[in-house]
């Protein structure tokens, strides 16, 4: 068995994250990285595993979500432009995170308590 990306899009952040949760638990696959498109209506989220594990991620997603998948998909022994072009947008989104976490820990403390106070 060969490496696979696993897909699956949904209408709201919400419900990828609980299609998300759903294919992690019932198979071996990582989370790899996600897009969102139309304001965050329309989210994809790919996975990645061996083919029988991202197979079963997504059928068990697609039949348990909150949402009905948009569409759905698995591919198999990916062409290596479509492992950079994930591997791309996973480093985007890791290069976010990264400038996220930077400012949080720059801010003072009295910053981030007043912050929180309105959120809760």
């Amino acid at each position: 068995m060969g490496k696979a990306y696993g897909f699956i899009e949904v209408e709201g952040v919400v419900a990828a994250v609980d299609a998300l949760d759903i294919m992690c638990k019932t198979a071996e696959v990582e989370f790899a990285t996600w897009e969102r498109r139309l304001g965050g209506r329309l989210v994809t989220i790919v996975v990645t595993g061996e083919v029988a594990a991202c197979t079963e991620a997504v059928e068990n997603a697609v039949a348990k979500a909150i949402k009905k998948p948009v569409c759905h998909g698995v591919m198999p022994n990916p062409h290596e432009e479509i492992c950079r072009m994930v591997e791309v947008s996973s480093r985007r989104w890791k290069k976010l995170w990264a400038a996220r976490q930077a400012r949080e820990q720059a801010q003072p403390e009295t910053d981030r308590d007043k912050r929180y106070l309105y959120t809760v």
